[in-house]
Order: C-alpha cells, then structure tokens, then sequence
C-alpha cells in the first residue's frame, strides 16, 4: 500500500535537514573513530600496561569491538520506537548518550590510578557508544531519505554518509595536532584525554541543530493514515507497527540478508583501511611513526569525504547496485596492492594506499543509505534499515582490526590480511548481485504485501514505478 509522497521541501529546508543529520552523525562518527584511534595508539599502554605490546593492542582493540556487539541492540530498540514514535526523538537521544559516554572517557581514571577496574568502566562506556550508533545510523539516513527529493535521492542521503569520514577526519585531525604539539609523555599523561572532553562542546551544538528540524513527512503521513483507518474501523492503527521486529522478519527477511552481505566488504575494509593501518605502518614490520600514519589517514578522510556525494549522485543515474558491485570489486582488487605499498615506508605511498582504499570503500558506503531505506517500507524503515545495516557490524567491523592484528602476530605478513579482505568482498559481491534495484521505489508505500505495493521477496510491481527523469548531478 501507498501513500501520496508528500511534496519535495524547499531547497533552504531540505539543506538544513541534510546539515542537521550530517552534524549529528559527524560527532556520533568523531566519538565512536575517537575510540578506535586511541585503542591503537595509547589505550594498550594506559589500560592494559602488563601486557605485551603487541597483545595489549589486541586487548584494547577487544574494547573497541565491544562497542559493535551492542550496535545491534541499539538498532533494535531505536527502530522498535523510532518506527513508533518517530525519527526526530530517537536521534536527539542517541546524540546524548554517545556524547555523554565519550566525555566520560576523557574522565576515566587509568589502570595505574585504580587497577583492573579501569578497563572494565572503559568497556562499559564503549558499549553505551555502541547502543547509541547502533540507533543513529538508521535515524539519520531515513531523516534525509524521506525528506529529499527521489529523483536526487542517493546524492541527498549520502550526506549523512559523509559523517563517518567527517568524524574520522575530526578525530585523526584533533589526535595528529596533538601529538605533533605535545611529547609522547604529555600524550600518554594527559594529552588523549583533550579530543574525548570535546566531544561535550561538540554535543551542545549537534543538539541545537538537530531540535530545530522537523520530523519526517513520510512518517507523519503514515501516521495520520493510520489514525484514519482507525476512526473508520474502529481497530488499532497499522501505519505505526506494533511490533517492528516481527514484521521486518516476516517480510523483509531477504531484504536483511542482502543488507547484511552488503556490510561485509564495506565494513571489513573501511576499519582495516582507518584504524588496523595505524597498527600495521607503526608496527615493527613497517616502523614509521605514529604522526606519519595519522597524516595518512587525515587526508585520505577528507578526499573520502569529497567523493562520497559523487557516488550518491551517480547512483541516480545508473542504479545503487553498479556503484555498489563497483565498490567492492575495487576493495577486494585493491588488498594486496594496499599493503605493498605501506610496506615500501614511504609516505606518499602510504598515503595512495589509504585514499584509493578510501575512494572504492566510498563506492559502497554512499550509495548504502538510499539503498537501504528503499528496501523497506515506512512501517518498518528504522527497524528493517538498523537492524541490516548493524547486525553484520558483529561479524564485520568488530571484529576486523582484532583479527588483522592476530592475523599479523602469527604470520608476520600482511597476505592473511589481504585474503581476509578479498573474501569479504566476495561475500558483499554475492549479496549485492542477487539483490533487486531500487531507485525507482516509492518511500511513501506504507507496509508490504498490499495491492500494489512492495513484496516481500524484494521485487516491486510495475504499477509502483514513479516515473523519473535524468537527475541533476
């Protein structure tokens, strides 16, 4: 069933949307990338000190995929209610408690200040961080999905995308200044702490752009439909689900394992590429320094953050799946290449490897957020769009730099490595390739199944098709 689309904001507005996701998922991105740099560069010495270097990154990388384990138990409870409630709510919420939690680490006492209990109340604010990503994602993406104009769909919801290499060009930023300005003791005493207790000032102003926009009028439109089909039959609403979960299940089972193959390779590759490479260019088997890998990162972060709205935009013009396919054929194509070049210790080649990494991991990532909320109907958006996007991060983004440090303790080569990041892409390429095309779906369509609208095997009717004309880029 299908409403009316409602009509396309005006640009000055829909801009302000685009900012106001964009804002609020570049510091939930900056506090959760945060984690993931320090884990690498000073968590091992200031959390697990009795440890073996080696293995005390490994422990505090185990901190860090922590952190996903609860991603998926945020996306539940944040899509239950944000496909009840709406998507404004659960975002001001998922804003507060990621905030909340990573200025708290700035706080947190060391292992030399109170013993084993510091590790443990620094895993416990890692998975308030995971909870509160878990919810955003899905939040942030449909906010512009279903405010935006469909013919432009994929450039307007990249924009949220783009916040993951804004956090990461923020984080890398603040960590390179101050480890360029301060000495590794300073660093290691106090200086880690300063980039955690700014996300408290980042917060402040992520609120106050996040309160002033409205909810979606996809959402509100379904609501008042099933405030009508109510007072006409006299039974509970269904344009609000109940039970999300349930009905995500029942008829988008295969939408969620298409959106979970589809995270393998974007997932895996994005955090080897980000926060694994800050181990390997440092460790002993490369040797450069710590300030030369975090410039890497820094600037290949800002040339992912350029082509991100490039790829959304050409996802209008030729369909999400090529840009998609295109993505993860490049990254699995680009593994071993990636590593050869870190290994020559040169920055400049460091730094190719990283972008170019960077450049096909954006082929995937931009097109994902249109994609996915085109798989689901309003009903079930938050729930369906969450819930695939963040239960593969268990077994994908967890876990990859834990298992690419192992991978290098063991065999002192990056080839396992590489091979790890190959097979991920074949699995992505599988799940993309049996997946149906969605840019031309209708985001008004309210629930599956019903006359002329959406069935569960992913398909849609003709009848469905809004007619399209060329996007601008």
């Amino acid at each position: 069933m299908s409403m009316a689309a409602p009509a396309p904001p005006a640009p000055a507005r829909l801009r302000r949307i685009v900012a106001a996701s964009l804002i609020g998922t570049t510091i939930e991105w900056y506090d959760f990338f945060l984690y993931g740099s320090a884990a690498a560069l000073v968590f091992n010495k200031l959390f697990f000190p009795d440890s073996d270097p080696l293995v005390g990154t490994l422990l505090s990388f185990l901190t860090y995929a922590v952190g996903f384990a609860a991603r998926p138990v945020g996306a539940l409870v944040f899509g239950h209610y944000g496909d009840r409630l709406g998507r404004k709510k659960l975002l001001v919420l998922s804003l507060l408690l990621m905030g909340g939690a990573t200025f708290a680490i700035g706080l947190l006492p060391t292992h030399a200040t109170v013993g084993s209990a510091a590790p443990v109340l620094l895993t416990a604010l890692r998975l308030v961080q995971g909870f509160a990503l878990g919810g955003e994602w899905g939040g942030a993406v449909l906010l512009v999905s279903e405010h935006g104009d469909a013919r432009r769909r994929g450039f307007w919801a990249s924009w949220p995308q783009t916040g993951a290499p804004a956090g990461q060009l923020l984080a890398t930023g603040v960590l390179s200044a101050l480890t360029a300005l301060l000495s590794d003791a300073a660093f290691e005493s106090w200086g880690w702490r300063v980039p955690f207790l700014l996300s408290g000032v980042l917060v402040l102003v992520g609120l106050w752009i996040r309160l002033s926009v409205d909810e979606s009028p996809v959402f509100r439109a379904a609501l008042a439909h099933a405030e009508a089909r109510k007072a006409e039959a006299g039974r509970q609403p269904d344009g609000a689900a109940k039970t999300p979960l349930v009905d995500v299940v029942r008829h988008h089972w295969r939408d969620v394992l298409i959106a979970m193959g589809a995270r393998m390779a974007e997932n895996i590759s994005y955090y080897v590429i980000t926060a694994f490479v800050l181990v390997y260019a440092t460790s002993d088997h490369v040797g450069l320094g710590k300030q030369t890998a975090l410039n890497a990162v820094l600037i290949a972060s800002a040339v992912h953050f350029a082509v991100i709205p490039a790829w959304g935009a050409l996802s209008d013009r030729i369909g999400r799946r090529p840009v998609y396919l295109l993505g993860a054929a490049g990254v699995g194509a680009w593994a071993f290449p990636f590593f050869l070049l870190i290994d020559t210790r040169d920055f400049g080649a460091l730094l190719l490897a990283v972008t170019v990494g960077l450049v096909f991991h954006g082929a995937m990532y931009a097109p994902q957020a249109a994609f996915f909320s085109e798989m689901f109907a309003t009903r079930m958006r938050y729930s369906g769009a969450s819930i695939g996007a963040q239960f593969s991060s268990v077994a994908a983004g967890a876990p990859a730099p834990l298992i690419a440090t192992a991978l290098l303790a063991d065999y002192d080569s990056a080839t396992p490595i590489a091979l790890y990041v190959i097979a991920a892409a074949l699995v992505t390429l599988v799940a993309v390739g049996v997946a149906a095309e969605t840019r031309d779906r209708d985001l008004a369509r309210i629930e599956p199944g019903a006359p002329g609208g959406e069935r569960a095997t992913g398909t849609q009717d003709a009848a469905e098709r809004a007619p399209r004309s060329a996007p601008a880029s």
